[in-house]
């Protein structure tokens, strides 16, 4: 009789225990607020952040010496792959992030329906190799060996890989189309630049690259051993704690009211003034008078000051549409709503810089008075319309 070693304690499978403890406790976190607030990204986050640690199982256990100890164990039929759903969960989660009053509505449901099919089928084989005789002597029946383990497994690898580069690349050019929306609608963007989708994308692309080119290496090249297997597996562990605290402790609700859609015209690939003018509801004399009008109330009112400026408030003062407004800045000016009111800004700087101010306030006070409302927005701006720092262009201009 064979003397029972699970669970073994080792280099392998306590970090991956540990990860995958913590990232479980952290979707539940997520599950939890989403049923609380009813947050539908929270809902995502989750799922996301729990499937990934389940697919950690089964390298998890085996560090733990459970296939060793139970030889015919039947834990493989029930440890079903959902990495069909990831490609979908990370998409809808950026979508809902991005996107201001997201729904999910029932045609959104099909994007889940390979992962279920997928699901029904792991399931059917179940059932079925249950069913023969034998099946309690070893660890794999008939038709987990001829299809799990077979061609119809290796079709769903090859189907999993291409879905995942197309959900991916389509999250990414969501979230860039997010960044350019709200540098037409907001004057300061530092805290909804929401740095951290852009690393969350970042960290599922290189742990699908990094999953591609392992399973590239075992099929071409050598077959790794579970220990050089591992990698993968501690690294996807990693990875789920930095989201799932991320994930928790970011407020991504800064777009919750709001309406991006009058936006949707100006946001072609035009190459010039001319050619935008085409997408423009304005007549060019009435462009002109609404630019001149523009000009006088920057100078007059000084609304840049407000570090909290954006498109709707400004056109609320001065009695336009938001649409309009945008169309004035976008085709009058040919900047985005971001870079004109930074324009302002930064003169605004440069003014109190010649006057001496920074002899009573620092170069970050300075900043805060002019309309700023943090250091990192300040010295990137600055940087982009004058091409020194802050303190390089102080010590040129002194």
């Amino acid at each position: 009789m064979t003397s029972l070693v699970f669970p073994s304690f080792n280099l392998y499978s306590t970090p991956l225990l540990v990860l995958v403890s913590q990232g479980l406790l952290f979707g539940g976190l997520l599950l939890h607020r989403f049923y609380t607030k009813r947050r539908v990204s929270d809902l995502f986050l989750a799922l996301l952040v729990i499937i990934t640690c389940y697919h950690r199982t089964t390298y998890t256990i085996g560090f733990m010496d459970w296939y060793d100890t139970y030889r015919n164990t039947k834990i493989n039929y029930w440890l079903i792959s959902l990495s069909l759903a990831i490609g979908p969960l990370i998409y809808f989660y950026v979508k809902s992030v991005t996107t201001s009053n997201f729904k999910f509505g029932k045609k959104d449901g099909l994007h889940f329906v390979p992962v279920a099919i997928y699901a029904l089928y792991r399931i059917f084989i179940f059932v079925y190799d249950a069913g023969q005789s034998g099946f309690d002597e070893k660890q794999n029946g008939i038709l987990m060996e001829k299809w799990a383990m077979g061609a119809v497994g290796s079709f769903a690898e090859a189907f999993n890989a291409i879905q995942q580069i197309l959900y991916l690349a389509f999250s990414l050019q969501l979230y860039f189309a997010y960044r350019k929306k709200i540098r037409d609608y907001f004057s300061n963007i530092y805290k909804l630049e929401l740095n951290w989708i852009r690393n969350f994308l970042y960290i599922y692309s290189f742990l699908f690259l990094y999953g591609i080119l392992q399973q590239f290496i075992i099929l071409s090249v050598v077959e790794l051993s579970w220990i050089q297997k591992w990698w993968y597996q501690f690294f996807s562990a990693l990875a789920v704690i930095y989201i799932g605290i991320k994930g928790y402790f970011t407020d991504t609700t800064s777009l919750e009211g709001l309406d991006f859609q009058f936006l949707g015209r100006l946001h072609k690939k035009e190459t010039s003034i001319k050619e935008s003018m085409a997408y423009s509801k304005l007549q060019p004399v009435e462009l002109e008078n609404l630019k001149e009008r523009l000009s006088s109330f920057m100078k007059a009112q000084r609304p840049y000051l407000n570090p909290d400026l954006n498109l709707k408030e400004m056109a609320q003062d001065l009695q336009m549409s938001r649409g309009q407004l945008s169309e004035v800045i976008n085709i009058g000016f040919g900047k985005n709503f971001n870079d004109f009111i930074n324009t302002y800004r930064i003169n605004s700087v440069k003014n109190m810089l010649k006057e001496g101010k920074h002899e009573k306030l620092s170069l970050l006070g300075i900043a805060f008075e002019c309309g700023f409302n943090s250091k990192a927005t300040f010295n990137r701006v600055f940087k982009k319309f004058t091409n020194h720092s802050p303190t390089e262009f102080l010590k040129n201009s002194v």
